[in-house]
């Protein structure tokens, strides 16, 4: 049996039709994905683009025998746009997404993570 989340799409106005589901180890592995971003961001300053374009690589992370890699896409021709769209999303939800960080932290360490 498998279960997933499904993220429903808001207008602003109604709920879309238009869904889309994700194994949870997929919800997991955005997760993982926002907290090494929220990480990288803390730093990224230090870069005129906000990255490295000759070290677009972030991190390497281990999972279940073979590796997520965290990268910065130069293959997108909008990506100075949009990464300072990533930084300025994740300021301004930055009280939001501490919270809930802060309870992902919390429940890791009473269940023993």
């Amino acid at each position: 049996m498998d279960i997933s989340a499904k993220v429903w799409r808001h207008t602003g106005e109604k709920w879309s039709r238009q869904s889309e589901e994700l194994p949870l180890h997929r919800v997991l592995d955005l997760a993982i994905f926002v907290c090494r971003s929220y990480l990288y961001f803390q730093e990224a300053y230090r870069y005129p683009k906000l990255y490295d374009p000759e070290k677009p690589r972030i991190d390497r992370i281990g999972l279940q025998g073979d590796a997520m890699t965290v990268e910065v896409c130069t293959d997108n021709p909008m990506i100075d746009e949009d990464i300072k769209l990533f930084q300025r999303a994740l300021s301004e939800d930055g009280e939001l997404i501490g919270e809930r960080l802060r309870v992902i932290s919390r429940l890791l360490k009473e269940a023993g993570y």
